[in-house]
């Protein structure tokens, strides 16, 4: 997909504050810091549209990007992440799980995971919960560039048996860097719209 227009649009914390239109959503879950918004400033063509840090746990809302008028991305907030307090947490926890289980608009879930390691008990967990919910989901595994080539089919192994990886689910190799797996993602999306 050519990105022509890609806006961030809301910042919600519950469903009256969610856009009104009746567009595709796709959104984007995986533990603080494991490049979820360099993801999608990659596919979007975009440099700081969602804003990276090096400090884990920034994104403490639903944000709703608005791209190419068609569709959104929901950045949820990243899990696994020890430094909120645990009140805080499941409030996050409830915020995500009534989006995800109520949203109607909801297309499927980019679970971003980090290929240079096995998918951590919170990945697992998020992708148990979706498949329990029967959510469609993309597995995106980033940070290809960092792996030898040699070693991408072992580490694609790995990440496809620690989630129990279901045959119709599909794992994409992504690199923020160099824009591997970016024309898979869109294809995939594309065919759930």
């Amino acid at each position: 997909m050519k990105v022509n227009t890609a806006d961030i649009v809301i910042s919600a914390v519950k469903p009256d504050q969610y856009p009104g239109e009746a567009l595709p959503e796709f959104a984007l879950a995986g533990r603080s810091n494991v490049g979820k918004s360099s993801f999608i400033n990659k596919v979007l063509n975009r440099k700081n549209l969602a804003r990276t840090s090096s400090k884990p746990g920034k994104t403490q809302t639903l944000n709703f990007y608005l791209i190419n008028e068609i569709l959104h991305f929901v950045d949820v907030p990243g899990y696994g992440y020890a430094k909120v307090s645990k009140k805080e947490r499941e409030a996050w926890g409830k915020m995500i799980e009534t989006y995800l289980t109520n949203r109607e608009q909801l297309k499927a879930v980019l679970l971003i995971v980090d290929l240079r390691h096995p998918p951590t008990k919170d990945d697992v967990m998020m992708y148990d919960f979706l498949k329990h919910y029967e959510i469609p989901c993309i597995i995106i595994a980033t940070k290809a560039d960092k792996i030898p080539k040699s070693k991408w089919q072992k580490h694609v192994k790995i990440t496809k048996e620690t989630l129990d990886l279901d045959p119709e689910d599909h794992l994409i190799m992504f690199s923020s860097e160099t824009g591997q797996g970016k024309d898979q993602a869109w294809a995939v999306m594309e065919s759930y719209m």
